[in-house]
């Protein structure tokens, strides 16, 4: 899967700052914790003297990680929080508020690929931002097939419509190495996706429409 998948080093050299979006991969060692760390409750609390997490500071409590994460990406740009960021990755929802975050763990059996087709603006990405990442084609009517290649089946054959942030949601089965193919006013770009590692990419920014 080299075609999708950049070295940390290479990743590391990547300038997005405009965009807010992850440009690389965790290290071993993440001061935000671990899926396998974060407790039965489904959600590490890194809490400040009053016992608020930052899930609690922003509307999200009692949720777990796939809810958040569909509240969060489908909430209209212009209503997004400005202090918050929500980094997803591939085992872990990190979320970050000033100097503290707090760690949500993901579904065992479920991967969440952002992706983004463009016509002629993109930006790199590698761990989609919730609150900060955005696309070219917002709020628009697309396409999408992932097709497995181990089996050739199809895995999601949907119309969707773009969120507000110009990317769509996809959940995928764990395990996965295949394609997806988004196709938008009689245009279709492909490129293949992995749900089978630590640091798949979940933020897909890569795909021309043509």
């Amino acid at each position: 899967m080299s075609t999708i998948r950049m070295t940390v080093a290479a990743l590391a050299a990547v300038a997005v700052a405009a965009a807010g979006c992850t440009a690389q991969a965790p290290q071993a060692d993440q001061s935000a914790g671990s899926a396998g760390s974060a407790g039965s409750a489904g959600s590490a609390r890194s809490a400040d003297a009053a016992g608020s997490t930052i899930a609690d500071e922003h509307g999200l409590a009692g949720l777990d990680a796939r809810q958040m994460i569909e509240r969060l990406d489908a909430t209209p740009v212009a209503q997004r929080s400005t202090d918050l960021i929500a980094s997803v990755q591939p085992d872990e929802l990190v979320l970050t508020s000033g100097d503290r975050t707090q760690s949500v763990p993901m579904p065992n059996e479920e991967f969440y690929l952002a992706v983004a087709p463009y016509d002629s603006r993109t930006h790199e990405c590698y761990f989609h931002s919730l609150t900060t990442c955005l696309g070219e084609l917002r709020n628009e009517q697309v396409q999408v097939t992932v097709t497995d290649w181990a089996t050739g089946a199809t895995v999601v054959d949907d119309d969707v419509t773009t969120f507000d942030n110009g990317f769509v949601g996809i959940w995928l089965p764990r395990g996965l190495d295949g394609e997806i193919t988004v196709e938008h006013d009689g245009r279709r770009a492909t490129a293949p996706i992995s749900t089978s590692n630590p640091d798949d990419l979940t933020c897909l920014t890569s795909l021309r429409l043509a």
